[in-house]
């Protein structure tokens, strides 16, 4: 199939477009890269040292229409105008993920998707492989699109891949060696018509293509795990040997065992149950890879989380303030929650997906003392909590939320960022989100020190 892809059509030019190009013209290919916004610069530079063609501001939907193939950019969504003009077209369209794959071993992807903890269990899962001395980088929603890894011709024994479901919408033939799915909760749903059935059809695809001999890992305690990959297995054919995982009964916050070995996360600074599930799902797939339980636990031991996930940044007058901006829907929310055991001040808000607070309501009569809603629009938020919580406050900036934060922390509290919603109203994204707040934090630590 690849041998007739000449001219590549790419819509979109972030990460995964530009990778997605550098690859293409690496393996001979004539890629053209189209995005209705703005290049940044770096993009703009890239694309034009490697003589890469490309337009900005505009779709060239005729010319989109004869390419060979057009890999879609995760961030373009399945309804826009030229999507639908190309699928009416009958030109192919693929995802970067997927086009990748075609340049890669299958036996050395492993693939991870979930509504939450994906980073943390991708990050893990790297970390353990490269601690045992193995070529492990982690890609695709963290860091470096997996096609950049390929273009840069970086040798590797796994590629360690966390996919969101916006990847793996158009990834049919992607066959990961190893794939896991850690849950499914409502997220995105704004994309999926407000259907968490279509949402789960798309992280779904992550197992539809293996085969024999390849693993798929999914947590069965999650009843919307279970019942869609149950529909799932009956409507498809799937051949990947199913594994699934559960959490143990007696499983205390920092040990645990899997297959009759014990695991502590005590040295690691993962905090909360969720945590114990992604460290499992990690812990499975290294076994997999091969690793003993001695070099898995020496992984475990070293691991320093990716930021933005329960991230500790500071304590100011014994307040502690922790920046949990990556989690963006309501379960991620209620996980964290759920592992503070100190008298909560939370900061959340921002763009509202859709969101049911009332599935936080008994966390938040139990542990929160006062809501600092973030965002540009609070309504909604505010509409939620509003006779639940005396204390419910707005901000516009992370200074703002702080200053206004302090005001009802005690010695002995935390002051929690865990918006419950996406950043793009007063922030470029979560990582923005989480680096300003840390910012704040640490005006207010310089001032404590005067």
């Amino acid at each position: 199939m690849r041998d007739k892809w000449q001219h590549i059509g790419i819509l979109g030019a972030g990460e995964s477009g530009v990778g997605a190009a550098l690859l293409a013209a690496k393996q001979g290919m004539k890629p053209f890269v189209s995005d209705m916004g703005r290049l940044s610069d770096t993009a703009r530079e890239e694309l034009q040292s490697a003589g890469i063609s490309f337009e900005e501001g505009r779709h060239s939907i005729a010319f989109l229409k004869g390419c060979d193939l057009v890999i879609k950019s995760p961030g373009v969504p399945p309804v826009a105008e030229v999507v639908s003009a190309l699928r009416e077209a009958g030109t192919p369209l693929m995802s970067e993920i997927a086009f990748a794959a075609h340049f890669a071993e299958a036996e050395k992807i492993i693939a991870i998707t979930g509504s939450n903890g994906k980073t943390t269990t991708t990050g893990l899962t790297a970390h353990i492989l490269q601690s045992a001395g193995l070529r492990a980088p982690a890609a695709g929603n963290i860091g470096r699109s997996f096609a950049r890894i390929l273009a840069e011709g970086e040798e590797a024994d796994y590629y360690v891949l966390e996919l969101s479901s916006f990847q793996l919408e158009n990834a049919g033939g992607f066959r990961p060696h190893i794939a896991a799915l850690l849950n499914i909760t409502p997220d995105h749903l704004d994309r999926y018509q407000y259907d968490l059935g279509r949402y789960a059809l798309a992280k779904l695809q992550i197992t539809a293509a293996q085969q024999e001999g390849d693993f798929f890992l999914y947590w069965e305690d999650d009843p919307h795990t279970k019942t869609f990959f149950e529909a799932f297995a009956k409507q498809k054919t799937l051949h990947a040997q199913a594994l699934p995982l559960s959490l143990e009964e007696d499983a205390q916050e920092n040990h645990f065992r899997v297959e009759e070995a014990a695991y502590s996360l005590s040295n690691s600074g993962l905090m909360g149950k969720h945590n114990l599930l992604n460290a499992m799902f990690a812990i499975r797939i290294a076994l997999l890879a091969g690793l003993s339980p001695n070099a898995i636990q020496a992984g475990l031991d070293s691991f320093v989380n990716v930021p933005h996930r329960l991230e500790k940044v500071a304590e100011i007058d014994d307040v502690l303030f922790i920046n949990d901006s990556k989690a963006t829907n309501v379960d991620a929310v209620r996980y964290a929650l759920d592992a503070m055991q100190r008298p909560v001040v939370w900061v959340a808000g921002g763009t509202d997906k859709g969101n049911d607070y009332s599935l936080l309501e008994p966390l938040v009569r139990e542990k929160v003392k006062a809501l600092i809603c973030l965002g540009a629009e609070n309504g909604k938020l505010m509409e939620a909590f509003g006779n639940v919580l005396t204390n419910v406050e707005e901000a516009r900036s992370t200074d703002e939320a702080i200053e206004k934060a302090m005001r009802y922390a005690a010695a002995g509290d935390v002051v929690l960022l865990s918006p419950a919603c996406a950043s793009f109203d007063l922030f470029e994204n979560y990582e923005h989100r989480g680096d300003q707040f840390k910012e704040s934090v640490y005006k207010l630590l310089s001032l404590q020190k005067r």
